[in-house]
């Protein structure tokens, strides 16, 4: 959808609501633009590979932070009088 089309539409929803919620709006576009602009870097000397390794998607975050028992297959003490 081109850019205006979104504009158009946006201004027409807008035409349509009270003015106290027009404000929320603005507000509410305010704020999301500020945050875009903490987002987006401000020099764009990182190849996107690189960004992509600093977010890591969550895989491998905790390597290095659980560890697993030497025994851990072995039954336990407490299960000792079922067996």
């Amino acid at each position: 959808m081109p850019q205006t089309r979104v504009l158009e539409n946006i201004n027409q929803i807008l035409e349509k609501l009270p003015e106290p919620i027009q404000i929320q709006i603005l507000h509410y576009v305010e704020t999301l633009g500020s945050q875009y602009a903490q987002e987006t870097p401000s020099n764009n000397s990182e190849t996107p590979e690189e960004i992509q390794a600093k977010k890591r998607n969550g895989f491998g975050i905790w390597k290095g932070k659980i560890s697993m028992a030497d025994n851990f297959d072995e039954p336990l003490e407490d299960m000792q009088d079922y067996m």
